[in-house]
Formats: structure tokens, sequence, C-alpha cells
């Protein structure tokens, strides 16, 4: 993402021709990632808030008498939605397009966790969590491969690391939100406010979002697609020619287990799930370790707000740097330093030191997984982006189903403190071994 003038790149076809915009025009690209970013900064809120919520839900004085399992897999319950949702609308919005598909979801979240707020029953509270589900987890592959789609060429990177921070951003509200709220007006509350956030957003995306010119192009409205190209200083990447080989609607999900894709396909879906484990397992799961840790509550939520505080300040820097060296080296590096990060927060250090650690942890985790989403949208062409990431988000979306769960289960083991941050390590370890198995794809 850039203001600065660019050339029009060569596809298949030759580049689109452009003309000089105004300098306002220029910036229109900026707009489209801050308003993919604005999404995310929900969708980050919508699903920590959860974590924020579940010392309250185990209190002894709750409205609800829960256990930490009972709490473990309501916290999944999101986590399955999205995962179903990820799945369908990375499919779907290969058929129907990024901006109905965005606006839809944001629309679906938003109702949903109204009924959170208002939930009677842990089973009704359950419920609302997995439809929320179902709409977080469409907005994120379509928020990508738009960003993926508007950012410069050659700050692809960078420009998604910067736009998805804004699910760190989403979680440093949650947890800062937290602190004042909780104490003052309860869980519920915390709901409203995202009810808030959703109704605030959707006018704003109604009226700025733009279409995806690859989607329109692929649909034959190739003139609509040229205009948005010259409006926002694109280049269209041609769809390959209809024949019986092109991966035309749903036929592109065959395609990503051709053997030129096949073994990066199942390689991603690892990575993700890895990353995503870690992601949600920490999240729901770091105050409440904390707090067994002999920390109070506020302090407990703290160590959240760093870890998402992390992610915000390491992403974009490892963001600009795989853009430089290569995704490959940098989330395997990435992968590995939060395991050694993870691992050292079981010995006894000095609170700073330990803030600094779950800072890194976060970059290395939340941020990794960034990049992993970045990486698996540049390894596809752009006619099978949104299937390609859209699936690895949703079958990574396994192991964010199991991080709460995996987390509870440590949790009430009875193995001792240590082995909390011992369990979330060594996955860390996987996920790096998966990212260096990714084959290199000549263009």
């Amino acid at each position: 993402m850039t203001s600065d003038p660019a050339p029009a790149e060569p596809t298949p076809s030759g580049p689109v021709p452009s003309r000089p915009e105004p300098a306002a025009r220029t910036r229109s690209r900026a707009l489209v990632v801050a308003l993919c970013c604005a999404t995310i900064v929900i969708d980050g809120y919508d699903l920590i808030v959860y974590g924020t919520v579940v010392p309250s839900l185990l209190d002894g004085s709750a409205e609800w008498k829960l256990s930490e399992a009972e709490t473990g897999r309501i916290g999944a319950y999101a986590l399955v939605g999205m995962l179903f949702g990820a799945m369908l609308t990375g499919t779907v919005t290969d058929l129907v397009g990024r901006r109905r598909i965005m606006l839809g979801c944001i629309t679906w979240f938003t109702a949903a966790m109204g009924l959170a707020a208002i939930a009677p029953t842990p089973g009704f509270f359950g419920a609302a969590r997995f439809l929320a589900g179902l709409g977080l987890g469409g907005v994120v592959p379509t928020a990508i491969a738009l960003t993926i789609e508007y950012a410069h060429p050659r700050h692809r990177s960078r420009t998604n690391g910067l736009m998805f921070s804004g699910y760190s951003v989403g979680g440093i509200l949650a947890a800062l939100t937290a602190i004042v709220v909780l104490p003052q007006l309860g869980w519920r509350a915390m709901f409203w406010i995202g009810v808030a956030l959703g109704v605030a957003l959707l006018p704003v995306a109604w009226r700025m979002l733009p279409e995806s010119a690859s989607f329109l192009l692929a649909r034959g409205r190739r003139e609509e697609a040229e205009r948005l190209a010259r409006r926002y200083r694109l280049a269209l990447e041609e769809p390959p020619a209809h024949t019986d080989s092109a991966p035309r609607g749903l036929s592109t999900l065959k395609a990503l287990f051709v053997p030129r894709y096949v073994a990066g396909t199942l390689l991603f879906w690892l990575g993700t799930g890895v990353g995503l484990l870690l992601v949600y397992g920490l999240n729901t799961w770091l105050a409440q370790i904390m707090r067994e840790a002999g920390y109070p509550l506020g302090s407990a939520l703290a160590f959240l707000l760093v870890l998402n505080l992390g992610a915000i300040l390491g992403t974009p820097l490892f963001g600009a740097l795989a853009d430089r060296v290569g995704s490959k080296p940098v989330t395997v590096g990435m992968f590995l330093a939060a395991a050694l990060c993870i691992f050292l927060l079981s010995f006894e250090l000095p609170g700073f030191v330990l803030f600094v650690l779950v800072g890194i942890a976060g970059a290395c985790t939340i941020g990794t997984t960034i990049l992993v989403n970045a990486y698996t949208a540049n390894f596809y062409p752009a006619h099978m982006r949104a299937t390609g990431l859209g699936w690895a988000l949703g079958v990574g979306r396994l192991g964010a189903v199991l991080g709460p769960i995996y987390g509870a289960f440590i949790l009430a083991s009875g193995w001792g403190l240590d082995a909390n941050f011992y369990a979330f390590a060594a996955p860390a370890v996987l996920g790096a071994v998966a990212m260096l198995l990714i084959p290199a794809l000549r263009k």
C-alpha cells in the first residue's frame, strides 16, 4: 500500500492502461485497507471479549455456576462457527463477490453479539457464540483477499500485517474495556459494546467499500473491473482462459489439490491450525492462568493486553521483513521464537521480563498467524486466492476450536502451572516445521 505513483504492472494479456490520478485517488487504496482493518478490529474484540469475561463467569458469585470444562466448551463454540463460516464464505465469495460477503458478515455477527448479551442460559449463550462465529469466520478470508488485492504488490505482507493488526487492536480494546466495565456493569455490557461497534461500522462500509476488481474481471464484467483498476491504480490479474483445465466456481476447490498445490495446501492447513490454536488458546486462558499464578484480575488482564500489544508492534515489522527476505524464513523463525518465549514463562522471572516475553509471544503467535495468512494468499493465483485462504482458515479453525478446550484440559489436569506453558510451546515448534516444508512454486 503506497500513495506514490506506480506504473501499471503487466498481466498475461498486457498491462492495464492507467491515466495519472489525483493524489486523493491514489490514497483510496489505504481507505479499502482501513475498512478491512476496522472490520478485523471488531472481529478481534468480539473473539477476545470472551477471554476477558472468563474470570467473571468462573467467579463463585457468578449468575451461572460454570466449570472450567464448560467454560472451555463455550469458548470453542464461536470457533466452531468460524470454521464453517470461513470455509463456506471462502468459497462463496469467489462466486458472489467480496463486498456482499463483508457486509453480510458484519450484519450477522453484530446481531449474534446482541443475542449473547441477552442470553438467559449458558446453552443460549453458547448458541449465540456459535452464530457469531459464522460471521466472524467469514470476514477474515474476505478481508485478507481484499487487502492483498488492493495493497501495493511489493508491500503485500507488510500491508496485510498492518491490516490484520486490527485483530490485536480489538483484543487490547476488549482488555482495556474489561478492566473498567466488568467491575461496574458486569460481563453482559462487554457484548453490548461489541454490538455498538458493529452498528457503527456497517453504514460506513456500505457506502465506501468497493468490490474486488479481480472478481469483476473473472465474472466477465471487464469494464467495471478496469474502471476500478484506474481509480485505485491496480494491476488486474487476468484469470485463466476458460478451458477444461481452468478452475471455475466450486471447481476452484478441486484445484487446491492438483499436484502443483496439494503439498502447500495441506501444510498451510497445518500451520494455520497450529497458529490459531496458540492464538485462541492463549487469548482465552492467559488471564486465568495468571490469576492462578497469584496476580489480581487487573494485572492478569494486563498480560492479555500485552499479548495483543506485542502483535500490533511486531507484526508490521515482521511483515516488512517477509516482503524483503521471503515469508518462509520469517514465519519459521517467528514460530520458534514463540516456542522459546512461552517456555521461558514457566520460570520465576521479574514481572517486567514476563511482560516482555508475553509481548514477544504475542508478536510471534498472533503475528505469525497473520503472516501465514499472507503467505497463503500469495501462494495461490488471484482466481483461487479467496478459496485457498478460506479453506486454510476453515480447516485451521480446528486448531482454534481445540485451543480453548486444550487450555481448559491442561489447566484442570492438576499437572501444575508450568504445564500450561509447556503445552503451548510444543505446538509452536510443529508450526515451524510445517512452514519449513512449504514448497516453492515456479511462476
